[in-house]
Parts: C-alpha cells; structure tokens; sequence
C-alpha cells in the first residue's frame, strides 16, 4: 500500500515528468549537435513562454474539474483587441494591454457564467465560445493581420534580452510564480481543489461553487490574455486565422505535469514541465526534419499516454 500512494503521490509525477523532460533533451542533443546551441535554445524558451502561460491558466480550469476549449481562439481574441486598440483607435500601448488582459478575463467570464449558472456542460460552453471568439476575431481585424511593426517598443514585451533571455520568458515565469501563489496560498486556490475533488460536498461545506467557477475562469482568461501579449510582441502583428490547435497543447502540458482531468489534482510545477515538454518534443523534432503531420502524431500520442497514467494512476489509491 505505501508503494501504491508513492506511485500516485504528486511529487512523483513532477519527478517523472521532469526526469521526461532531461531524457528528452539528451536524446535530442545525441541526434542533432545543433539542439542545444545558444539560438535554438532561446527559440525553445522563446516558444514555451506562450504555451506555458496558457497552460498556467488552464490548470486552474482542469484542477476545478472543468476544460476550456477555447483557449487558442481567446488568446488571439485578446491579440486582436491589443492591436485594435493601438493602431485602429490610436491608443497607447498600456491601453492595448489592458483592453487585451480585460478581454481574456471577460471571455472567462462568459464561460464560467455558461457553465456555473446555465448549467451548460464545459466542453459545449467552451466550444462555443472557441467559435465566437473566432469569428470576432475576423470581424474585428477584417480577415487581415494587424501589424504592430511602427509602434516603438511594442516587440521589446516579448523579444527583448534581459540577462541574456528574452523578456517573453521572464514573464512566463512571473505569471507561473503568482499563479503558484494562487494556487496554494489563497483561498480561491484552495476552493479551486476543492470543486474540483468533489463539488457537490464543497457546496455541502457552504462554499458559493457557482460564483468561485466563475472567479477561476475568470482568473484563467487573464493568463490567456497575458499570453496574447507576449504572442502579439513576438510576432509584431494579430494574426486573426491564429489559435486552434493551441488548447491542445496547454492541456496537453497540464496533463502531463499531473492535473488530472477528472479534477482535484495538480501543480503549477509540473504544468511548466509539461509545457517545456511539449515545446523540446517538438522543437526536437522539427530539428530532425520530421514531417509536420508525424510531429502531430506523436504529440497526440503522447496526450493519450498522459491521460492513460492519469486514468491508471487514479486507479491505484
């Protein structure tokens, strides 16, 4: 019995996902000599930033007991409304940020209101709310990118070396520290593991779980808003056709760190695993020259492994 709750205990799986994470990168370094250089290594932290502050997010969501299928689509949305708001309106940059952050947490809010209130199931609230936000999202930028090229500074949000790393990353890491904070030290974290444990005994218990949903799908459209920036930034520019495809990889990364999709489980730590993960997996194999369609493949292989252990793993307590 003490082996079977050292299987299933959460440090564990942050040990074997991190121990994933080194195999990865030695085998990558053994095949290519060109993995671990200085430039490659900043595009892995570089592609990271983005996934790993939407699977941050999303971790909040899934430890509830609940998914978010929009989250792509979101934080394009929360580009678009970043760009819209300088160029188009001719706003300062703070203003863009702030129109991109409200927007994510706005769209949170939707789909916690969906949820919590209507009763709707997360993945058709979520699935809607992906192609409503789609659709804005070309209505908003008429069909074309919005270029932030000539706005001074703009690319310096994300790109910019501090320490030799580039600014995206360290923001990656600020959001990941305070939703660590969030997570397990106030009482929206705690309630957030409690909902998602068992919802109807939280209820039982006097918590307000319809109004604590809505607060971390809220919480969660923040960091899809913050990842929009940083996306923006890298890009110089909203590409509007941007989004589907990345829930996929912020679940992905969540899962294999350890959240559990039937709720109640995780860590922020082992979701940053799962998103470095993701990204060294498939920059690796970019590297080696593996078609597009085989590295699709392989990711989706890899999240039917992850949830396969979370299902076994919940099966040995």
């Amino acid at each position: 019995m003490a082996v079977k709750l050292r299987l299933s205990s959460k440090a564990t799986q942050t040990i074997l996902a991190f121990a994933s994470l080194i195999l990865l990168i030695i085998i990558f370094w053994i095949l290519s000599p060109h993995f671990l250089t200085y430039n490659n290594i900043n595009t892995i932290l570089l592609a990271t930033a983005v996934n790993g502050i939407l699977a941050v997010g999303i971790t909040f969501i899934i430890i509830s007991g609940g998914i978010d299928l929009s989250v792509g689509t979101v934080m394009t949305f929360c580009s678009v409304m970043c760009a819209f708001v300088i160029t188009n309106m001719g706003l300062p940059v703070p203003f863009g940020l702030a129109a991109a952050i409200l927007a994510g947490a706005l769209c949170g809010l939707a789909n916690g209101t969906l949820i919590a209130k209507l009763k709707l199931p997360p993945f058709i609230a979520t699935l809607g709310m992906m192609n409503v936000t789609k659709g804005l999202n070309l209505i908003i930028s008429g069909t074309k990118p919005v270029y932030l090229t000539e706005v001074d500074g703009f690319s310096n949000i994300a790109l910019k070396q501090i320490i030799g790393i580039p600014s995206g990353v360290l923001i990656f890491f600020i959001a990941a520290i305070i939703a660590a904070f969030i997570l397990g030290k106030t009482i929206l974290g705690r309630y957030t593991f409690a909902i998602g444990s068992n919802e109807e005994s939280a209820r039982l218990s006097g918590i307000n779980t319809d109004l604590w949903k809505m607060g971390i799908y809220s919480l969660s459209g923040v960091f899809f808003g913050i990842a929009g920036i940083v996306m923006a930034s890298r890009l110089s520019s909203a590409q509007p056709a941007l989004g589907p495809g990345y829930e996929m990889d912020a679940i992905a990364a969540a899962v294999i760190g350890g959240s559990s999709l039937s709720g109640g489980e995780g860590s922020i730590l082992g979701t940053i695993i799962g998103a470095f993960i993701i990204t060294v997996l498939t920059n690796g194999l970019r590297i080696l020259s593996v078609p597009q369609e085989w590295q699709m493949v392989v990711t989706g292989i890899i999240v039917i492994g992850a949830v396969y252990m979370d299902i076994a793993r919940r099966r040995i307590k």
